[in-house]
């Protein structure tokens, strides 16, 4: 478990054993059951979770039509929260839930400030994940403006083809913004 995350930092900055020790010290690990919830909509976001084992989505549920909006998924290796919440410190406009049963190393804001204002490395870590994350933010938006839903489909599958393994084609279809009947006709 905590050796994925030293892996996942070490990508960005090479880490001592003793600054790992400290950095890891920071975070809780928690284990939740598929279905379950890390995040619930209305409630605060103590939390980003960085994901050692199993799948989760990060979802908004449209309060006139009751459908459900897939903002992201999140495996093994990679973090998952309602950022605006947890840094605003407000409630989450978002829901978070397992898909499968789920391990995930949780740091708090108050620890996450900690150790970015202790050791440059890791604020230089959170700053270059957060650039990707901007970056990964306008791609995926241009995608929805500029882009058919066949489209997304297919650089979906191309970019991430265990996804399609994992993951329902219901959900698959919310995260599209597509029906399922037609998320099956682009699969044909």
């Amino acid at each position: 478990m905590s050796q994925l995350l030293r892996q996942h930092i070490e990508k960005i900055t090479p880490l001592t054993d003793s600054e790992f020790t400290y950095i890891l010290s920071h975070f809780t690990p928690k284990k939740y059951k598929k279905h379950q919830f890390l995040v619930q909509e209305d409630a605060p976001v103590p939390n980003d979770f960085f994901v050692t084992k199993g799948l989760l989505k990060a979802s908004y549920t449209n309060l006139n039509d009751g459908k459900e909006h897939i903002l992201q998924f999140a495996w093994e290796d990679w973090w998952i929260t309602d950022y605006q919440a947890y840094f605003n410190e407000t409630a989450s406009s978002l829901t978070i839930d397992c898909i499968e049963d789920v391990e995930v190393l949780c740091l708090s804001l108050h620890n996450r400030e900690k150790i970015c204002a202790e050791l440059h490395k890791i604020e230089h870590f959170f700053r270059r994940k957060s650039n990707a994350g901007y970056v990964a933010l306008q791609r995926r938006i241009l995608s929805l403006l500029n882009s058919s839903a066949e489209e997304r489909y297919h650089q979906l599958l191309v970019t991430y083809p265990q996804l399609f393994q994992r993951v329902p084609k219901t959900l698959i279809a919310a995260y599209l913004g597509v029906s399922r009947e037609t998320l099956s006709r682009f699969s044909k």
